[in-house]
């Protein structure tokens, strides 16, 4: 495929987590017509073009181009009309260390990003996620490395938990807390991140998981 004239771009090299890059291209379409071209610049990673493939399928953008370079892909994107998704994702979180939460949170993104509506439940320690001095640790004799281990999940593209979130919302994903965990582990509502975070049980995010198509419920 050949090179398509691109209004806008966007470099991501340095970076092989396809959230990353992808979001970034979200943002920067946004603000662009229907029909404009981006042009995105990505490490030269096959996941990244698996990635960047799937995510066009999802949102009806067209992948109207692909050069390869000596160590880097130039990706150019058709922007589309805005497409809106039947699929809904309900999540449940429950752990809240450093590498437990990336999956899920990693998972959340991807679907938000594709399209799909987001629904993220907090329960147990998770709980502490949400809240203003939440900073994510690895467990047992590794937590005194945690920041090198946060240093090297940013260096390739894993932003903390806590921006993902935001980003989450950006994308318009729904975020609910359970009430008995934020009494038990001591979290008022006055501590959390984000205002419109719903403090609920079992029942309201069963009724939210039976709306969904997708459920992933992770420990």
């Amino acid at each position: 495929m050949g090179k398509q004239p691109a209004t806008r771009s966007v470099d991501t090299r340095g970076k092989r987590i396809t959230t990353f890059i992808l979001y970034d291209a979200v943002m920067k379409l946004r603000d662009m017509a229907e029909g404009e071209v981006l042009e995105i610049l990505a490490e030269l990673f096959e996941a990244i073009e698996s990635d960047v493939r799937a995510w066009c399928r999802m949102t009806g953008h067209g992948l109207e181009g692909l050069e390869t370079e000596a160590d880097y892909q130039k990706y150019y994107i058709r922007k589309a009309a805005p497409k809106d998704s039947e699929h809904k994702l309900a999540l449940v979180i429950s752990n809240a260390g450093l590498e437990e939460l990336i999956s899920p949170l990693g998972f959340a993104l991807g679907a938000a990003l594709g399209g799909t509506h987001v629904s993220i439940y907090f329960q147990g320690p998770a709980v502490r996620v949400l809240t203003k001095n939440f900073r994510e640790k690895l467990h047992g004799i590794r937590q005194p490395f945690s920041a090198f281990a946060r240093k090297g999940l940013a260096k390739i593209g894993h932003v903390p938990p806590q921006e993902k979130l935001r980003q989450l919302r950006e994308l318009g994903a729904q975020l609910y807390v359970c009430g008995p965990s934020m009494e038990h582990f001591g979290v008022r509502k006055s501590e959390l991140i984000f205002d419109d975070v719903r403090v609920a049980e079992y029942l309201t995010f069963i009724e939210v998981m039976n709306g969904a198509d997708v459920h992933i419920f992770l420990q």
